[in-house]
């Protein structure tokens, strides 16, 4: 039965009790259905071809068997799938693929990613979908807010990218209007569909938007361009209203129009990379308090927050989770060969840090798979379901908006394709006094540059974000959505990287070093000024 059709025919609480009763269940019950699935995912997986090839040979215990998988199956990244899956090797995976879906793996070098889903994957991400509506725009425990005909005001890229599944999927339980639909609309540019999105939630009112941080902020920040117009605006009654008085009071403070001023959501959902920059701007700009949601390609939906804005809880059916303590990921990442031990849901930590580790189930491929993300445990304990908060990308990545996916080995190539004769270099994520992130590369430049320091930064920015475009084609979007550059270069003479390094007795990985003392490595220049003096473009 569709879940519109079980909004007419059955109780609030019947309703309620399907899609977010997990929500009351113990721990212990929680650990219950992971483990079941899991059970039954191991049976599928490692009888495939793919679970032959990873598992090598190994044999594992049947009286223990999640124990024993996690024992013999290493931690497992893309490149242990990529061959299999970049070639659609059907045949190699445990169940049929209903549809494949596409991300960015890392820029030029290695462009995209595949990820298969099952017909039985998609089942329960269009369950947890509903689960994440009925969540976010539920006032307590037990309140149903949504109904046929809902409008969301959509900021998701199309198919074949993981958001743009979700307008069709949903739609196989309830009639929403997306405003717009992005696969509908695939031929129009991004700034044509936010333009399109408002025009549509003018002329009919909107209940829910849901969109990745940074695109949010931007639709956030456009919206009075993508509202402007020069000649009759198509506006229902009740937002004609508000939009008239919204001018007044604009006119009056002598500030923009914003969102809240017209409309009135249900429920803001956004998810992504660096959406801690951006939750308080949208909530004073909208007038609710966006919740977090978080998903994946190779993940489909992992979990959201309630309407207590206390922290994200993972969704039990949709794949088993480990998690890498912060320790174990710095020893891993001093000893590459070092195997990081893991921990379960009922032995995270609240305030503890965590690379997440996922096995997909109901016939997924990716198994004890690290995606690449930490998240914080904001709460755990006394048999209570543990509640997380997204951090950010693992710091080999440096990820900003969600948009840019810079490795060391996509930075020496764009070193490379350039032409510059650069010497070391360190690369780190940063952010600037809004709380925007933008990359800051740390460069050793040749001393026929060194004469005009402010000439070389210029020069470097502009060369390297020539490259960057070429190499990564979602910079030039990156530095549209930030209304900023998205690089910032600060050049060091030749040596200055080798001398702070023999100073602190370590090797500084170049991206995003754990121990980097920025002002300590400024200080091995000859001519050191304070950051205080320094001229920054």
């Amino acid at each position: 039965m569709r879940f519109e059709d079980k909004l007419r025919k059955y109780t609030h609480e019947e309703i309620w009790k399907e899609y977010c009763g997990f929500l009351d269940i113990s721990l212990s019950d929680y650990m219950y259905i992971q483990k079941s699935l899991m059970k039954e995912q191991i049976g599928l997986w490692s009888g495939s071809g793919l679970g032959k090839k990873l598992l090598d040979g190994k044999k594992l215990d049947r009286t223990r068997l999640i124990e024993s998988f996690r024992e013999e199956l290493p931690l497992t990244t893309y490149e242990n799938y990529a061959e299999d899956l970049l070639n659609r090797r059907s045949d190699m995976l445990c169940s049929e693929p209903a549809i494949w879906i596409q991300t960015t793996w890392e820029g030029g070098l290695r462009p995209i990613k595949l990820a298969p889903y099952t017909r039985s994957m998609l089942d329960i991400y269009r369950h947890n979908l509903i689960a994440t509506l009925l969540m976010g725009s539920a006032s307590k425990k037990g309140d149903i807010n949504v109904k046929r005909g809902d409008r969301v005001l959509y900021g998701g890229a199309p198919l074949p990218y993981a958001t743009g599944i979700m307008p069709s999927l949903l739609d196989e339980d309830i009639h929403l209007t997306w405003l717009p639909d992005t696969n509908e609309h695939s031929g129009l540019s991004f700034s044509q569909r936010i333009k399109k999105g408002f025009a549509m939630a003018l002329s009919g009112g909107v209940d829910y938007f849901f969109g990745i941080g940074s695109v949010a902020n931007y639709i956030t920040e456009n919206f009075g361009k993508s509202t402007g117009h020069s000649g009759k605006l198509n506006i229902s009654i009740g937002n004609a209203f508000r939009y008239a008085k919204a001018k007044y009071v604009s006119r009056r403070d002598g500030r923009p129009i914003v969102p809240g001023d017209i409309f009135r959501l249900k429920a803001f959902f956004f998810a992504g990379t660096d959406t801690h920059c951006y939750r308080d701007r949208l909530h004073a700009a909208w007038g609710v308090c966006p919740l977090e949601s978080a998903a994946g390609t190779e993940s489909t939906v992992l979990g959201a927050e309630t309407w207590e804005h206390n922290g994200m809880v993972l969704f039990p059916d949709s794949c088993f989770y480990e998690f890498i303590p912060a320790l174990e990921r710095e020893r891993n990442r001093e000893d590459p060969t070092y195997q990081p031990r893991t921990v379960l849901m009922d032995q995270v930590r609240t305030g503890h840090e965590y690379e997440i580790v996922i096995s997909v189930l109901h016939g997924g491929a990716f198994m004890r798979y690290r995606i690449g993300d930490i998240y914080r445990c904001v709460s755990a304990g006394n048999n209570a379901l543990p509640r997380f908060t997204f951090v950010d990308r693992t710091p080999e990545v440096i990820d900003i908006a969600g948009f840019t996916r810079i490795t060391e080995n996509s930075m020496k190539e764009v070193v490379r394709m350039s032409g510059l004769h650069l010497g070391e270099w360190v690369l780190r994520k940063e952010f600037n006094e809004k709380e925007d992130p933008f990359l800051h590369l740390y460069v050793e430049i040749p001393p026929d540059a060194q004469a005009s320091e402010i000439t070389a930064r210029a020069v470097l920015t502009e060369h390297l974000a020539l490259y960057f475009k070429y190499f990564d084609s979602d910079y030039g979007d990156l530095k549209k959505l930030l209304n900023m550059e998205p690089l910032l270069v600060t050049p060091l003479r030749f040596g200055t990287i080798a001398a702070y390094e023999q100073k602190i007795g370590k090797h500084l990985v170049r991206i995003n070093p754990p121990f980097l003392d920025v002002e300590g490595m400024l200080k091995q220049e000859q001519g050191y000024r304070p950051a205080s003096e320094r001229t920054c473009l």
